[in-house]
């Protein structure tokens, strides 16, 4: 199972659609990398939901419910079909995350315009426990 980030605006596509939707496809990516790394989403893989814009923000986490398709008469068009897990009570906002040693090479820090990024398990670990309220 690996571990992803996902990222939208949420004027376009937030978290509270897909709790509503109870599903999507996600696609519409462009960026080289980003395609790349949405190509290898497998069914059951993690994915963080990180709203775009002005609110920057880490906000859920979902799960994909089938491994990537791509498309085989256009080989951008990649899709991945996803659910929501959770709603996080705690958003964890980008400017948190940056002052964070342990994701400072983390790519949504290193290149925050990419879409869709892996994480590890100590990052991934590390943005839930930001998203907890302090004791």
């Amino acid at each position: 199972m690996a571990l992803w980030l996902f990222k939208e605006e949420p004027t376009t596509y937030s978290f509270a659609d897909l709790q509503r939707d109870g599903e999507t496809v996600w696609e519409g990516v462009s960026n080289a990398l980003a395609l790349k790394h949405l190509r290898q989403v497998k069914k059951g893989d993690r994915i963080l939901y990180y709203h775009t814009g002005k609110e920057k923000a880490v906000v859920g986490e979902m799960k994909a419910v089938a491994d990537a398709e791509v498309s085989a008469e256009e080989p951008k068009n990649v899709r991945v079909r996803v659910k929501p897990v959770r709603r996080w009570k705690a958003t964890v906002p980008l400017e948190r995350i940056k002052k964070e040693p342990a994701l400072a090479d983390w790519e949504l820090v290193r290149l925050p315009r990419l879409s869709v990024m892996p994480l590890t398990e100590v990052q991934w670990g590390k943005v839930l426990a930001l998203s907890r309220p302090a004791e």
